[in-house]
């Protein structure tokens, strides 16, 4: 009841905030309900740190093979090499073990208010980017190797779309460090959170979560239907 409570208040203060365009600063009920929304999502995203070091070490393995697309990997006699087949699908089985929390599905995250909101859009759309990207370029991989010519053919003009999905999910997933820091300050940092949300807690996060640890390089060079 007192989330609902709250969750009514900080809707409402929303609607007249966006109503009056005044800037007034939020109420103490939304700034509360939105504290608590981020320390929800900040433990959900340190339960995630496993996973996602996980994926994003088997992508980075597998991505030099698919940068330039699946046919810059090839050999001259036009296969996959062994090193380059084995890391695609070790990437997309590691991504295939990525799990949505509960919290971050559409459903449950829109009762997710503050800077929270938009952590758990970036984290679900890595998620699904990823996870469908790589099983796209393991299924285009396999028809082009073994599938009819005009499988191979459609599957040639569509991979590059795919590779893009999971450059995406990399470069979402490596903005929640910025996020968090940021909403952590918004909210009142270490004084307002106290040890519900420290900030050693934030700044080990914002590290996992970074562009250094989680985006691709080189971008890639591959255009659709290329």
């Amino acid at each position: 009841m007192r989330r609902a409570a709250a969750l009514l208040l900080a809707s409402g203060g929303a609607l007249a905030l966006g109503a009056c365009g005044s800037g007034k600063a939020p109420t103490a009920a939304v700034l509360q309900l939105e504290r608590e929304d981020l320390v929800l999502v900040s433990h959900t995203l340190s339960n995630m740190r496993g996973a996602l070091a996980g994926e994003v070490a088997t992508t980075k393995a597998a991505w030099p093979y698919v940068a330039n697309g699946l046919d810059g990997s090839r050999p001259r006699d036009g296969r996959a090499g062994p090193t380059a087949l084995a890391a695609i699908e070790a990437a997309a089985q590691s991504a295939s073990r990525l799990k949505l929390p509960a919290l971050f599905t559409e459903h449950k995250s829109a009762s997710i208010t503050g800077p929270g909101a938009g952590m758990a859009a970036l984290f679900r759309s890595y998620v699904i980017l990823s996870t469908r990207g790589w099983q796209q370029i393991e299924a285009a991989h396999e028809q082009i190797e073994r599938g009819t010519p005009a499988a191979a053919r459609f599957a040639r003009a569509n991979v590059n779309l795919y590779i893009d999905s999971v450059y995406d999910a990399h470069f979402s997933v490596a903005q929640l460090g910025k996020q968090l820091l940021a909403g952590y300050k918004l909210l009142g940092g270490p004084p307002a959170f106290g040890t519900s949300l420290t900030q050693g807690e934030v700044d080990a996060l914002a590290a996992a979560y970074s562009e250094p640890s989680d985006r691709l390089y080189p971008h890639p060079t591959v255009k659709l239907g290329s």
